[in-house]
């Protein structure tokens, strides 16, 4: 086991609904409709919510399999060993990297797309990741104030979902339940990047005052995501044709564009501007997952570990062109975490489980 984290280090137990939220919505929030319609059709705001449900199994296994001042890194290293455990753990901080990768190229994507088309990667990158260094660096309550913020201040976005209504259509969710099972399912497959980040839980839990008392803080947090996940794709669906939707690339964007207020002419503009304050704790909090897994497998100095990562996401960001290369990247790592979280973490808690019950009877 690490070593115990002191008390004026950890986050109390409520703040735990602001971390799995912020890194639950992302990007991912203004495409996601697109996807999760081609197999389910307007059916697909249930298979948002089937997704929030294996959030919550996830969730319950967390907080059943993990300990006070234990991570995961801890559970593989007694399960595994040393070297197979440190290995897993590895992969798991690359991960985290990725993701957050993902996060930023996708934003400076539809900066460029809807905002300014010749705007350069390489400078928008560098001020993004001073700013995710410098709340990295003020350790790991300062980033759990940016979730904080970056959950509350955006959410009068949602208000933004009346203007579609105007030119809503709600035939279009009729008939309710017109797919297969499989259908369901398979849609709600696609919903797993959007979903994916809540999995940081694993290492910032030895954070948490009373672990026991944060465990209905983070079902909190993923209802409320499941809340505005359903609502944005019902928008959508109501809005959007299905032919239509299918090829629109962000739906959420688009909805946006109809929007018309005396003061303000190109709405998407303030959108994308304030969605900012959305990806800045996305980012944080898996770099900050991933910086810290390494400190914890190999004692790397986290801040030198962070300016390492830094400049390799910055990078990655200069190296990715191209929509359909983000898209294919998107996609790939979307499926490594849908195995890791719905296969391999509840495969561990069997494991580690039955581990428990043979040293109890020995």
């Amino acid at each position: 086991m690490g070593k115990p984290i002191s008390d004026s280090m950890k986050i109390s137990p409520f703040l735990v609904l602001f971390l799995i939220t912020s890194v639950q919505v992302g990007v991912g929030i203004l495409s996601f409709q697109s996807k999760v319609v081609e197999h389910a059709s307007y059916d697909a705001w249930i298979s948002v919510i089937i997704a929030g449900i294996g959030v919550h199994i996830i969730i319950w296994i967390a907080f059943k399999m993990l300990r006070q001042d234990q991570d995961i890194f801890d559970i593989q290293k007694e399960l595994f060993g040393k070297y197979l455990g440190g290995l897993f753990g590895f992969i798991q901080c690359l991960y985290f990297l990725v993701l957050s990768t993902i996060a930023l190229r996708l934003y400076i994507e539809i900066i460029q797309v809807w905002m300014f088309p010749h705007i350069s990667i390489l400078y928008l990158g560098i001020f993004f990741l001073i700013l995710v260094y410098y709340v990295i660096n003020g350790g790991f309550r300062v980033v759990v104030g940016i979730c904080f913020l970056g959950t509350v201040i955006p959410i009068y976005l949602l208000f933004t979902l009346i203007f579609p209504l105007e030119f809503a259509h709600f035939h279009n969710l009729l008939p309710v339940l017109n797919h297969s099972v499989k259908d369901l399912m398979l849609s709600s497959k696609e919903m797993t990047l959007s979903f994916l980040g809540f999995s940081t839980l694993f290492i910032f839990f030895p954070f948490i005052k009373h672990p026991k008392k944060a465990h209905k803080w983070a079902h909190f947090g993923v209802l409320f995501t499941i809340v505005v996940y359903v609502a944005i794709s019902m928008v959508a669906f109501v809005f959007y044709d299905e032919e239509q939707i299918k090829t629109v690339i962000w739906p959420t964007l688009g909805m946006w564009k109809i929007i018309e207020m005396p003061f303000v002419e190109r709405f998407e503009y303030i959108g994308i501007s304030s969605w900012a304050l959305v990806i800045l704790p996305n980012m944080t909090l898996t770099l900050w997952a991933s910086t810290r897994g390494m400190k914890r497998l190999f004692r790397f100095n986290q801040r030198k570990t962070v300016i390492v990562f830094l400049i390799i996401v910055l990078i990655a960001n200069v190296l990715i062109n191209g929509h359909e290369r983000i898209s294919l990247l998107s996609e790939y790592i979307s499926r490594v975490g849908f195995y890791m979280v719905y296969f391999y973490i509840p495969f561990l808690f069997i494991v580690y489980t039955i581990y428990n019950k043979v040293r109890k009877s020995k």
